[in-house]
């Protein structure tokens, strides 16, 4: 029996499990740019002389942010996009998906720029993960990934960042955060509505499309990306919580939509509570911080 489209009874290519409906290609596309839109404009007007920088890995949900932006902003004259990929210095990996990349960029005509680790920081992920710390590489490449995207960022003059987080990356942190009791990263999730002097704030266009629609997304629009998964990842904390909502997700298919929705509800309350502090400007970077010296620097230190 072929199942049918709800919308206009031709073959559907999906079941979307949290709403019971079939989707066809056409209105399976439609279903995930109205929710990009919709929350875009839910995260800020958008003016003119804006220029967004995207974060571009070349995997699928930076990849599919990239396109959504271009077909969302790219015929407002007065807008400018950017393409920002970080190069960590992981051979077999980011040397694969940078071609992919600029690749998309060429297609689009997004200027595309990149920084490295190892112009940036002064050592490449390889190299960091060959001194074994016990920190652990994701602690090492969070931070530094979040230095180069910000002074990039600001080298260029953006004044939005996109990056690809998705609804699973999001119920994965904030139920991170909660059990972490740590409220004040909590509060701080993007995107973010007030601008601290010297950070670049955070626009997340997939934040409520699930992996699965992004990469299915990915697939129906012909958008060629990188499918591959980070070596250092398996490591990774995060997969332990990522296993934790796939489960409860099988018996209950809205579960990762109620994660992010509850935290809605509460955003505003933590930001009262945990209110963004003052900076301070790092001895050593000049990067924002509100220590004497920045994560970044200090894990630099460590290093080296």
């Amino acid at each position: 029996m072929t199942l049918r489209c709800l919308k206009c009874k031709k073959p559907a290519i999906t079941f979307i499990r949290y709403s019971g409906v079939h989707l066809c290609k056409k209105h399976f596309i439609e279903f995930v740019e109205q929710r990009v839109k919709k929350d875009i404009r839910k995260q800020g007007k958008t003016t003119d002389h804006t220029i967004i920088g995207i974060a571009l890995s070349g995997g699928k949900d930076s990849t599919v942010a990239l396109h959504l932006m271009h077909e969302i902003f790219s015929k407002r004259p007065n807008l400018t996009l950017y393409a920002i990929t970080v190069d960590e210095g992981i051979v077999g990996y980011r040397n694969k998906s940078l071609p992919i990349a600029q690749k998309n960029c060429k297609k689009l005509g997004i200027e595309h720029h990149v920084i490295s680790f190892e112009d940036a920081i002064g050592k490449t992920m390889d190299e960091i993960a060959s001194l074994h710390d016990k920190l652990g590489e994701c602690s090492y490449c969070g931070v530094f990934r979040r230095f180069c995207l910000n002074i990039k960022s600001k080298e260029l003059g953006v004044n939005k960042l996109v990056t690809g987080h998705n609804l699973d990356d999001m119920a994965q942190s904030i139920l991170m955060n909660f059990t972490n009791g740590d409220m004040q990263k909590l509060a701080r999730l993007g995107p973010h509505t007030k601008i601290q002097p010297g950070l670049v704030p955070r626009l997340l266009p997939l934040r409520t499309i699930p992996e699965k629609e992004s990469m299915l997304y990915a697939i129906v629009k012909n958008i060629e990306f990188h499918n591959a998964e980070c070596p250092y990842s398996m490591r990774a904390l995060r997969g332990s919580y990522r296993e934790i909502i796939d489960n409860l997700v099988d018996s209950t298919p809205g579960t990762r939509y109620s994660i992010l929705n509850s935290y809605e509800s509460i955003k505003m309350m933590l930001l009262e509570q945990y209110p963004a502090i003052k900076l301070n400007i790092c001895q050593t970077c000049g990067e924002p911080t509100s220590q004497q010296s920045c994560k970044a620097c200090l894990l630099k230190k460590r290093i080296m």
